[in-house]
């Protein structure tokens, strides 16, 4: 845990420029976006995307677990976005208190996704994820593969999943790369 928080304090304090992934603000092409509920596999989970009066990135609505769903989520699909020194994916957002996950993949041809969940507080943050930190996983189940160690990704998602019914919200200003 100290060796995680070491890091984590590092990359903040680092003088390194962050890379813009995707900056929300009213005139954002927020259409490239695309909302993937469970009801792809046949459950009843609604989420949304939309713009804020104020030009941020909103992902919102419920989770059911009716008919085995159980996850809502959102995606923006990337021509091959270059990693160079950067080593962590930092997201300013404001959420509802409550768990997300972030999702990437290397090639969207990939069946299998590089996630790392993280907790929300209610206020507006700034959420650091270490690139190295990031597991593979398929389904929701762990693959045996290393941690993200890529140079590049095509795609990058939110996802709210929960064993109950529940509602979300997520607000999001800026994702970048530091």
């Amino acid at each position: 845990m100290i060796q995680h928080i070491l890091v984590l304090m590092a990359l903040l304090s680092s003088n390194q420029n962050s890379k813009t992934v995707f900056e929300f603000n009213s005139a954002c092409p927020i259409e490239l976006w695309q909302v993937v509920d469970d009801v792809v596999m046949g459950g009843k989970s609604s989420g949304n995307f939309t713009l804020t009066e104020e030009g941020n990135g909103l992902f919102n609505g419920g989770v059911s677990i009716e008919n085995n769903g159980g996850f809502s989520s959102v995606r923006l699909n990337l021509d091959s976005f270059k990693i160079g020194k950067e080593k962590a994916i930092v997201l300013d957002v404001k959420g509802d208190g409550s768990e997300f996950q972030l999702r990437i993949k290397a090639s969207i041809y990939d069946r299998h996704s590089f996630v790392y969940n993280f907790k929300t507080s209610g206020e507006w943050e700034t959420i650091l994820i270490p690139l190295n930190k990031m597991t593979a996983s398929f389904r929701g189940f762990a693959v045996n593969l290393p941690n993200f160690n890529q140079k590049q990704f095509n795609q990058l998602g939110i996802l709210r999943s929960s064993k109950k019914n529940t509602s979300f919200q997520l607000e999001i200003k800026r994702i970048s790369l530091k």
